[in-house]
């Protein structure tokens, strides 16, 4: 697991359309949902459920398989747990200054100071 990959998934849950699909996959389970299930459930047309679920297979979010002319999609609860793991690992890590989270100082814009310097406290 890297950072991108991880950006990934959070940015793919960033829309509440994607957050209520892979809520809907993981509430299914294992039998998962076809497309038009999907979209039936969330009242959103075809094409706007297709994007979506492009960008959560992109994000690996999401599983598809062909069943004859359906696709049946799953969340891909595995993945989103070594996400968490992740995040959690290096959470930890962060607080001794180490690991991809780690906070960092960052420039913010000052209306006194334009350079953007942090004031000392």
């Amino acid at each position: 697991m890297d950072r991108s990959t991880t950006l990934k998934v959070f940015e793919s849950l960033g829309s509440s359309v994607r957050l209520d699909i892979f809520c809907m996959l993981v509430q299914a389970g294992e039998a998962g949902l076809v497309a038009g299930e999907i979209a039936e459930a969330l009242e959103i047309p075809a094409t706007n459920l297709s994007f979506h679920l492009k960008a959560m297979l992109q994000a690996n979010l999401v599983t598809v398989r062909q069943e004859g002319r359906y696709l049946r999609y799953r969340a891909h609860v595995s993945h989103m747990l070594r996400v968490l793991a992740f995040v959690m690992e290096n959470c930890a890590r962060a607080e001794a200054g180490e690991g991809v989270c780690a906070a960092r100082p960052r420039r913010r814009a000052d209306p006194v100071d334009p350079a953007g310097a942090i004031p000392p406290t």
